[in-house]
């Protein structure tokens, strides 16, 4: 029994990092109370990932984040292309190009109407993005923050959980219905549910295999005296000596320097790495190490399972990437994307318990799809030949630089993959009612449709494309029954099952005609996490079937 000063909340967090973080930031926008535990007092100020995918800004843009959000990380102006050297003081092999910032949105600026990025991807550092959604999330009312406390504890019963937390001097007790842990790779709730990994731990090739080393530099003569004219997000080199790769973080003087451990079980060295600098620059250059961070290449891990009756888990603590693609943090915001109106569902009253099995069953397959993407880009990296003849200033290496700029012009699928980022479909959910054969899956390409199940198709409703003109905008918190064309039928039988059932839902109706060619219905209903449930011409006869269904209550 919890004792007299248990503190009570609908959802305990564990894990404070991105995915915990947005997980209580959408459940505070479906107006459903978390606390949010985080070992460490505040984020960690460590160089990861610079990705955040078209799907994330729009998690963002639906928390009214997203303009913030693109002005953190490097200059407005600084490309975000992919840039291939032999060393920093050699020659350029080869550039995939990529917009700067402003050029991105300047492009959404123009777009048609039908347009399916409404919110492009953004490179910034996910150390700078964390601290800033912290920062916010201490401001909203509905989450508590509870960083510096360890849980060491929790128990589970047929009303709730028990959630015991610590500092070196006290210890707290909570009660929550559920709990979610959201605590990375090596998850203490992961590891106390029994629930193991299954996949591939790693790959043995000489280029992004085995163990690594991302360490947090800081190299002032970088751009002054080799990359400020030849600028880039991204930058490889690529020579006999050594293939490796580096991103900037600011702009200007620090970057996320990628080595490869010299003795595989080892602790970091920063000689080496400095060392590493060296060959990669191809002159004595200074360099202020700030950190290390150690990860394994090729590691594509997804748990056996994703819950166990009240307590479920997201993120790292369900799905291990290999960084390239970009799809780790990504994946993981998706989670909690699909996680947060099922828990406020269920909290509030109105969702069926077939909604905790759902999250299983929808997520699983997403997470075995983009770990095995993320696997394949580095096997592909893995498979680079260096010609031994690539830096001579001779016919023989211009010849041999142009072949590998061939090479490497071909791995753009690697830092696009719409088809990854908003592509995810969920045709097998039993909370989805088919009508019409799904796109083909594609990790490249995304094709919008209006086939329940996946993505509901994106249309700019005003011509300036500002906050309020996407229909993403326009989607309420609860369902949303779209009423397609200039002759949509009487939905009044649909609002009133959904009143009687207490299921939150509203009519938002679109005349465009581009909108109903891509949805071809007259009428969808739209879940809370913006993909399809149901399509159709007409009120189904039994509409409180459909709405029970949408919302996981047995039939």
């Amino acid at each position: 029994m919890p004792h007299a000063d248990t503190r009570t909340t609908s959802v305990a967090i564990v894990g404070g990092g991105p995915v915990g973080l947005m997980l209580a930031l959408f459940l505070d926008r479906l107006g459903v109370r978390s606390v949010l535990f985080n070992s460490e007092p505040t984020t960690r100020w460590h160089p990861r990932g610079s990705t955040h995918g078209a799907r994330t800004m729009e998690h963002y843009r639906r928390l009214g984040l997203a303009t913030a959000i693109r002005a953190l990380g490097m200059p407005l102006d600084h490309p975000t292309d992919v840039a291939y050297f032999t060393r920093f003081n050699g020659p350029e092999i080869a550039r995939l190009r990529m917009p700067s910032a402003n050029e991105v949105l300047a492009r959404r600026a123009s777009a048609e109407k039908t347009d399916q990025v409404p919110e492009p991807i953004h490179r910034a550092n996910q150390m700078q993005v964390e601290r800033f959604l912290f920062e916010h999330a201490a401001t909203r009312p509905n989450i508590t923050l509870r960083f510096g406390r360890h849980v060491d504890a929790f128990v589970q019963d047929q009303n709730g959980v028990t959630v015991t937390a610590a500092t070196a001097s006290a210890t707290e007790t909570w009660r929550a219905d559920y709990l979610v842990g959201c605590d990375g790779g090596r998850s203490m709730v992961r590891r106390v549910l029994g629930i193991g990994f299954r996949g591939e731990t790693g790959l043995e090739q000489r280029y992004f295999g085995g163990r690594w080393f991302s360490t947090y530099v800081r190299v002032p003569e970088l751009y002054p005296r080799f990359l400020g004219s030849r600028r880039a997000w991204q930058y490889w080199t690529i020579n006999p000596d050594r293939c490796t790769t580096m991103i900037a973080v600011n702009g200007r003087d620090e970057f996320l320097f990628r080595t490869q451990a010299a003795v595989p079980d080892g602790p970091p060295d920063d000689a080496a790495v400095v060392d590493t600098m060296r060959v990669c620059t191809g002159e004595d250059v200074a360099v202020e190490i700030l950190g290390h961070a150690p990860w394994t290449a090729g590691v594509a891990l997804v748990a056996e399972k994703f819950a166990d009756r009240r307590v479920l888990l997201a993120g790292d603590a369900v799905h291990l990437f290999t960084p390239t693609g970009g799809f780790g943090m990504n994946t993981g915001v998706d989670d909690a994307s699909n996680l947060a109106w099922k828990l406020a569902a269920l909290v509030q009253g109105w969702g069926g318990d077939g909604l905790l099995a759902s999250y299983e069953i929808e997520r699983m397959p997403i997470a075995l799809r983009n770990t095995d993407a993320a696997r394949r880009f580095a096997v592909n990296i893995g498979e680079i030949t260096v010609p031994p003849a690539i830096e001579k200033v001779s016919v023989e290496g211009r010849d041999a630089r142009r072949v590998m700029g061939e090479k490497l012009s071909t791995f753009g699928d690697q830092f696009g993959s719409l088809g990854v980022q908003l592509g995810a479909r969920y045709d097998d959910s039993p909370l989805i009612a088919a009508d019409g054969v799904p796109p083909a899956d594609s990790l490249r390409d995304y094709f919008p449709s209006g086939v329940p199940g996946g993505r509901a198709p994106h249309v700019w409703l005003d011509p300036w494309h500002g906050d309020g003109a996407s229909l993403f905008d326009r989607l309420g918190t609860g369902f949303t029954l779209l009423r397609l064309g200039t002759h949509a039928p009487n939905v009044g039988a649909m609002v009133a099952a959904a009143d009687r059932l207490s299921i939150p839902l509203q009519v938002f109706d679109i005349v465009d005609d581009g909108a109903w060619e891509m949805y071809e219905r007259d009428l969808v209903l739209v879940r809370p996490d913006q993909y399809v449930a149901w399509r159709g011409d007409a009120v189904p006869p039994a509409p409180e079937t459909l709405l029970r269904r949408a919302a996981g209550v047995s039939v």
